[in-house]
């Protein structure tokens, strides 16, 4: 394999040229420069990112720790960060939590240790005091999507989607059709979406009129599993509700396999929604109406304020609406919006 002695005599200039106009030093001509990028093109140089490293004390490398890699949001997050940071420059490694606490320590520990530049994360149930404490050290940290109490108190960035306006938008579309009995099927208390959702859900009723009763909230934790049974306990109620709010797809997709397995149908027996939007819900019979957060700009933006972090460039929090996007699972037809029950 060719070195850098070998491209500094094709390119003739010296090592240490070579080096800077590869760091892009303001110092190299851009004659210079050239001549040095058509050498490593000819002869397929490739630099050690290893000795790089050494030398600048930087990787290059950021690591991202996703709560859910199987959950669909998550997976479209991971490639939305990979694609900005390979544009800026970086690589990523992922680390899958799997909604657990410990598991989520172990991969913070291990990209540390391997002198990873910054790190993005989305805390599952709450967080631990290794996320705060990685922040104290030194090491660059934005949440994304979730975050935990204390994150101003270290000056962590927080790039997430705000839903309050697509629930509210959500509950007047259900309330429109004539449901008045909702349920909601909440993730984690523990978690800020989980704890959010509810609240504007709640908030979003109160403004029609409609209460929350402690029977119409299921608790959930993220997974189908969850939804499914929080469904079965609705549908077994003496009077269930008329739609049922999933702050989750998966949880969401759970409650679609309850009711079909008591032989009822969506949305003629029982309306369905769901927060977060997947390619799925497009295939589903019927197609669910849901709330659709903007992944991929999220994932971009986390990475943009932990690159400006990293660079020495003051990095912010950003929030960005969600949005609904109306379906078929509530009842609608497409065109019209008709009345299932008359306002009591």
């Amino acid at each position: 394999m060719p070195g850098i002695k070998d491209v500094a005599a094709r390119a003739g200039v010296s090592v240490a040229t070579v080096s800077r106009a590869l760091n892009r030093h303001p110092s190299v001509s851009e004659e210079a420069r050239a001549r040095v990028l058509a050498a490593v093109e000819e002869l397929g140089y490739r630099p050690n990112a290893v000795a790089r490293s050494l030398r600048t004390d930087q990787t290059r490398t950021l690591g991202l720790v996703i709560s859910d890699v199987m959950n669909p949001y998550f997976t479209e997050l991971a490639r939305a960060v990979e694609e900005e940071a390979r544009a800026l420059g970086y690589s990523v490694i992922i680390g899958n939590a799997d909604e657990r606490p410990e598991l989520q320590d172990h991969h913070i520990r291990n990209l540390v240790d391997r002198r990873i530049d910054g790190l993005l994360v989305s805390p599952t149930d709450g967080g631990t005091p290794l996320l705060l404490d990685t922040a104290r050290a030194g090491t660059p940290v934005v949440f994304v999507d979730r975050w935990i109490p204390g994150a101003d108190d270290v000056d962590v960035p927080v790039v997430r989607s705000d839903g309050r306006g697509a629930v509210r938008d959500l509950v007047a579309h259900l309330h429109r059709l004539g449901h008045r009995r909702l349920a909601i099927i909440a993730g984690p208390a523990a978690t800020t979406t989980g704890s959010e959702r509810v609240e504007a859900f709640r908030e979003a009723l109160a403004a029609h009129g409609l209460e929350l009763p402690d029977a119409y909230i299921g608790q959930g934790d993220f997974q189908a599993g969850s939804g499914r049974r929080a469904t079965e306990r609705f549908l077994d109620l003496p009077e269930p509700p008329e739609a049922v709010f999933a702050a989750d797809n998966l949880m969401a997709l759970g409650a679609l396999d309850a009711v079909r397995a008591r032989g009822l149908r969506v949305p003629d027996d029982i309306a369905l929604a769901a927060f977060d939007d997947i390619p799925w819900f497009v295939h589903t019979g019927p197609p669910v109406t849901a709330i659709a957060q903007p992944t991929g700009e999220l994932g971009r933006a986390a990475v943009r304020a932990l690159v400006d972090r990293i660079e020495g460039r003051t990095a912010r929090s950003v929030t960005l609406p969600a949005r609904l996007v109306v379906r078929r699972s509530c009842g609608e037809d497409g065109e019209t919006h008709p009345q299932k029950r008359s306002d009591p």
